[in-house]
């Protein structure tokens, strides 16, 4: 830290950071040297963390600089109202100040870094707008108009006595972490490629840095609550008491348990990929967290991040882990008695179906910068942070280095972003102290040469299997009998399949299609379950709620379900039907049933159905999966489903796949690296796993649960307007739909704007049990008059 008694002049001018007014009505200043004396110390213990501790200490000292200047200080003391008196020059808009610091950044670096001068002025001119592009975006604000540096704001501020020190600061020693440890040849092919990796974590490590000091000066009460997590060691203490209580003799429990000490065992290992590939029910969740814990203090990681494609498993896991059961009136007695497995304010909770009101202002806190020790979040907010351009988003990034992510369900990676989400992911395990688990029953072929000729890329190598011998471990969960269809070309018509599932109490149905689900319910009896995408997701969750209650107290139920209920979610049918799809598809279908294995008391397995639907999957990878699963059928008769089926299976999946990189990763991250040309920005736009050709309607539905209703959050959007925390509560009533949908709904006037959404406005649009409603002939489904 920069002593305050280097400056050169003995009648120091006051030069501030930020300025507040107490209740008293007394303004405080925080002083410009202290605020960048402060973060420069944070971003350093940030970056240090990957061995770049100079880097973000350098951009720590200059990321404000441009705050020197005497127009950005009077438009503070002016605007502030510490000084109304204040003369500012020229507009009353607020100044730049993060111009001056990347010049600086550039034209130090320039002189003994060359090529790498601009890596800092990234974070530096982009710590408030966000990550830009070079080219049209930086170049623009660094340059002038003959391409030379624009120094002319820096120039000012060289002739300030009180900034020099911070201006003198010699240029990093320490080379780029994704440079180290590697060979020569390795550097362009390995080190290039995740050069902006580095940068993004510089940049994450910087503006955290920047918000927690800003906070903890302009509000110290709010920046008090962070932070003060048991250790990871405190909570494995919890763990272990948990799964001892939990243990039993029953067989199957006498499996899992097998798994959890596999997992224990292999966490000794050094940290990299695993790959931990466990039959349905084989009790993977917490397994994994046992191999998560053990791993990360063995290896002084951080923190446990959990990522898993859907929020409906999120909740469910999440729920595990707090509480240690995901069955509500279960929760209320633990919380009642205070036996619970993590606690709500350990396990951070990080989705857009939060109701911010359901959660404790700790944890809120934490999903700004993922500083609890465990965090469960989606695939979305994982990799589209990792990818993002927004501060943010980029915030937490920097607590991803030295941790353990476990990807739950990793088959559901969507395949035309594999390239980027698995570069992304070998950077963080080979520079950045990252062990990444790679969690499923159905376990993709993500190692070597993916796809086919010039559409290939390669993919993970020095992948370690926890389960030594999953084919045999599949053979020994053995707990249902697969039939396939014996004619792969002969299609079964609804009528059909509604007649035979009639004949079972409690049975699932698993469809390809929105369409299929509500045709086939419409010709099955009236308390029979839908359930479907085109939902709200208050509505769905309270579905799926009721119906692990039903099969919990061994009701009769019947479920008409699209694929939502296939990854995670944790239901138990004596009986499932799935309509042709991909062999992952069928093989977590599968894994909905005898799910327990309560079936062996009788002697009995439990029963899937493969048929052939009335039509095909839905054209592009939903129908790639289904020809490459019929293609695996022809060649191979199979009679249960192994791990070596799911590896022929994805091997002939991706050879189809059109393309692995759709947002063009190499053409705007990697291409230009040599030269620190990068674009942040544009790729960020690109990089949506959720198809953008979607769009929100706000649906009108009251929870019969928790009373919760819409009606009352669109009437405080209509009269006090949009929030943050009123959109994560709106987010529980949002059905996403197609384009050519929404403009069919809007044409039809069923919905209408209000403060930017699109809300309904005709009662009829929106049919609790059925879900959103978007043709005229849907006016009257079967037996349900709408």
């Amino acid at each position: 830290m920069l002593s305050k008694n280097n400056s050169r002049s003995d009648s120091k001018r006051e030069f501030i950071a930020h300025v507040k007014q107490n209740p008293e009505g007394i303004w405080i200043k925080q002083s410009l040297e202290d605020h960048l004396n402060s973060v420069a110390k944070l971003a350093g213990e940030f970056t240090a963390e990957f061995g770049n501790k100079d880097w973000g200490e350098l951009l720590g000292y200059w990321h404000d600089l441009g705050k020197y200047l005497p127009a950005w200080q009077a438009y503070l003391m002016r605007n502030s109202g510490c000084d109304p008196n204040a003369h500012i020059e020229g507009n009353n808009n607020r100044p730049n100040h993060s111009t001056a610091g990347a010049v600086l950044a550039i034209d130090k670096l320039s002189k003994v870094l060359d090529k790498a001068s601009k890596l800092l002025a990234y974070g530096i001119a982009g710590h408030h707008a966000g990550l830009p592009d070079w080219y049209a975006h930086l170049d623009t604000r660094l340059l002038d108009d003959t391409s030379n540096l624009n120094t002319k704001e820096l120039d000012l501020i060289r002739n300030i006595p009180e900034a020099q020190k911070f201006i003198d600061l010699p240029t990093p020693k320490t080379i780029p972490s994704v440079f180290s440890n590697t060979s020569t040849n390795e550097k362009n092919a390995n080190g290039l490629e995740q050069l902006h990796l580095w940068v993004r974590l510089l940049y994450s490590s910087l503006v955290d840095a920047d918000f927690l000091d800003t906070e903890k000066f302009m509000n110290p009460e709010r920046f008090t609550e962070r932070g003060d997590y048991k250790s990871l060691n405190q909570l494995k203490e919890k763990f272990d008491v948990y799964m001892s209580e939990k243990s039993s003799n029953n067989p199957l429990n006498k499996k899992r348990d097998e798994i959890l000490e596999l997992c224990r065992d292999k966490a000794k290992l050094q940290h990299g990929f695993f790959s931990l590939n466990v039959p349905t029910g084989g009790g993977k969740t917490l397994s994994s967290m046992a191999f998560a814990l053990e791993h990360a203090i063995k290896h002084n990681k951080k923190r446990i991040i959990v990522a898993i494609p859907y929020t409906s498993i999120i909740e469910q896991t999440a729920k595990v882990f707090k509480y240690g059961t995901d069955d509500d009136e279960e929760i209320e007695r633990r919380k009642r008695s205070g036996k619970l497995l993590f606690g709500e304010d350990q396990v951070l909770e990080h989705h857009s179906n939060l109701d911010p009101e359901s959660e404790n202002y700790k944890n809120r806190l934490a999903s700004e910068n993922w500083d609890a020790p465990i965090i469960v979040t989606t695939n979305v907010q994982l990799f589209e942070s990792l990818f993002a351009k927004k501060t943010s988003s980029c915030r937490k990034l920097h607590n991803i280095v030295n941790s353990v992510i476990i990807l739950d369900e990793v088959q559901m990676l969507p395949p035309e972003f594999l390239k980027p989400i698995l570069s992304v992911l070998k950077g963080l395990v080979n520079h950045f102290g990252v062990t990444v688990v790679l969690m499923t029953a159905t376990q993709p072929t993500l190692i070597g040469k993916i796809g086919l000729d010039s559409n290939s890329f390669e993919g993970i190598s020095n992948v370690t299997n926890i389960i030594d011998d999953p084919d045999f471990l599949s053979k020994e969960f053995k707990r249902v009998e697969i039939n396939f269809p014996e004619n792969l070309n002969e299609t079964k018509t609804w009528k059909e399949i509604a007649g035979e599932l009639k004949q079972y109490e409690q049975v699932l149905c698993v469809v390809n299609r929105r369409d299929d689900c509500r045709q086939l319910h419409s010709l099955m009896p009236a308390e029979t379950i839908h359930l479907s995408g085109f939902m709200c997701g208050e509505e769905r969750s309270e579905v799926i709620s009721d119906i692990k209650q039903k099969l919990r107290n061994g009701e009769p139920i019947r479920v008409i379900s699209t694929q939502l209920v296939e990854a995670g979610v944790d239901i138990d049918f004596p009986v499932v039907y799935r309509a042709l799809a991909g062999l992952d598809s069928i093989a977590q279908a599968a894994g909905r049933c005898n799910r327990e294995n309560k079936l062996a008391q009788q002697g009995k397995l439990g029963k899937v159905v493969v048929f052939n639907p009335p039509k095909p999957s839905p054209s592009g990878l939903l129908r790639k999966g289904e020809d490459a699963c019929k293609s695996i059928l022809r060649t191979n008769n199979i009679e249960e489903l192994t791990p070596t089926h799911y590896s022929k299976y994805f091997e002939h999946f991706y050879s189809n796949v059109n393309e692995f990189d759709k947002p063009e990763f190499y053409n705007h991250l990697v291409k230009d690296a040599a030269n620190s040309i990068f674009n942040f920005r544009t790729f960020a736009e690109r990089f949506n796993l959720i198809d953008d050709v979607q769009k929100s309607i706000i649906v009108l539905y009251v929870s019969k649960r928790t009373g919760n209703s819409s009606e009352k959050f669109i009437n405080e959007l209509k009269f006090k307007g949009p929030s943050k925390q009123l959109s994560r509560k709106l987010q529980r009533f949002i059905v996403n739909v197609p384009v050519y949908i929404f403009d069919q709904i809007l044409k039809s006037n069923y919905i209408e704007p209000i403060q930017g959404y699109y809300v309904q406005c005709d009662p009829n649009l929106y049919k609790p049990g059925i879900g959103l409603l978007y043709k005229e002939d849907d006016w009257i489904i079967g037996n349900c008059v709408v």
